[in-house]
């Protein structure tokens, strides 16, 4: 089988769950060809994440008379095609808080992908924003039947905007990465639509989590991955910490973004200058290393899909502090494989943050190890992607 996966951003430090999807396919022997629109504009410091750049295509690499020239030849050679993805990128465009000029780029950048994906027999996309509306208009155009993949929260934030029951209709069929995310996916599709709505989860690689460090001794330390956001919680769990009981526990922000200087000053104003690290972006490497390093992973998000770095620090065989949103507690049990607490309650975070530091080392090393079997139970990923690769081999034709 011949794929293209089609995608707006890629690689970026944040999205090692596409980059182990795509080479599980490969291993599967499927050939991939990775499309993207752009290229990332954050530095890439993983070297996997290196040579997916050098093996992707990107569609805005040369410049607007390639975007032009690519429409205008679709437009005479598949006048009717042309038309209806036309109408359909008009519409889309008129629900959208972008307008249809931006829509009336993405017919653009389908003209160029369904030259690119000729010979192929199925696209999938990642997150249901521009890159599906673009695999959509390729497929209207006369590219290959498409599905994609909705993560949120984006997508759950601005449903209508993005024309998420549009592209659900003309899908093939529609990945969930959680029960929660199917649901809500629910609310926004006709029910005719909604056996076509599945859920395949996004994977770790259980040889890279072959044999986990145990758990240190020493002082408390938690470790948080992920951008630097407002919607991944950092800045309460600098707040969490200064309300604290247990002035030992030690904190290390592994990520990067716009909210970091204002997540510095906050460390300044709490005093907490010796108790918080923040390192930027890591490798895999890097990142593995931090959690060897930690008793255990806090990530206090408001908005979630189904976390990566759960997953990962799980496999590591360290207990997680999460809130209790999207598909999280689907994988962080109460008292067994962590703590779950309200979003946004400050409170509660110190409260669980308190709890963590004084559980005896030896409940800890079992919360991870229940973590792990758990996660390792659900989240192999050669596993997901042959149920992915499933559902793509049923809509070839017989």
């Amino acid at each position: 089988m011949k794929l293209a996966y089609v995608l707006n951003t890629y690689p970026q430090p944040s999205q090692t769950f596409i980059r182990r999807e795509l080479r599980a396919l490969e291993r599967a022997d499927v050939q991939v060809r990775r499309i993207a629109m752009r290229r990332s504009a954050m530095p890439l410091v993983d070297p996997q994440d290196k040579e997916e750049e050098r093996a992707t295509q990107y569609v805005l690499d040369a410049g607007a008379p390639r975007l032009v020239f690519a429409m205008a030849k679709v437009a005479v050679t598949k006048p009717a095609a042309y038309a209806r993805a036309l109408v359909c990128a008009w519409r889309m465009g008129r629900r959208s808080r972008l307008g249809p000029l931006r829509h009336l780029i993405y017919l653009a950048e389908a003209c160029v992908v369904l030259r690119l994906c000729r010979g192929l027999d199925h696209v999938h996309a990642h997150f249901g924003t521009n890159a599906t509306e673009v695999a959509l208009l390729t497929r209207l155009l006369g590219g290959p039947c498409y599905s994609f993949t909705v993560h949120g929260p984006e997508e759950f934030d601005e449903p209508v905007g993005l024309s998420l029951d549009a592209k659900i209709a003309h899908a093939k069929f529609v990945v969930a990465i959680s029960q929660f995310g199917r649901s809500q996916l629910f609310r926004w599709a006709g029910f005719a639509h909604w056996p076509k709505i599945k859920v395949v989860h996004c994977g770790i690689e259980p040889g890279a989590f072959a044999d986990p460090v145990p758990l240190p001794q020493g002082p408390p330390r938690l470790v948080s991955i992920g951008r630097f956001a407002e919607q991944k919680g950092q800045m309460i769990l600098i707040e969490a910490l200064a309300a604290c009981k247990n002035n030992d526990i030690r904190l290390v922000l592994v990520g990067d973004g716009d909210m970091r200087p204002a997540l510095e000053d906050a460390v300044t104003h709490h005093g907490l200058q010796e108790r918080v690290t923040l390192t930027g972006w890591l490798s895999e490497h890097g990142v593995r290393a931090e959690l060897a390093a930690a008793h255990a992973m806090a990530l206090p998000s408001f908005a979630e899909g189904l976390p990566m770095v759960i997953m990962e620090a799980m496999a590591a065989a360290r207990p997680v502090l999460s809130t209790m949103i999207a598909g999280a507690p689907e994988l962080v049990q109460q008292g067994q494989t962590g703590w779950l607490m309200p979003a946004g309650d400050v409170q509660a975070l110190a409260d669980a943050m308190d709890a963590c530091a004084g559980t005896d080392h030896a409940t800890l090393v079992q919360m991870g190890k229940a973590g792990r079997d758990r996660v390792l139970g659900r989240h192999d990923i050669d596993d997901q992607a042959s149920r992915l690769l499933a559902l793509m081999r049923d809509t070839l034709p017989t």
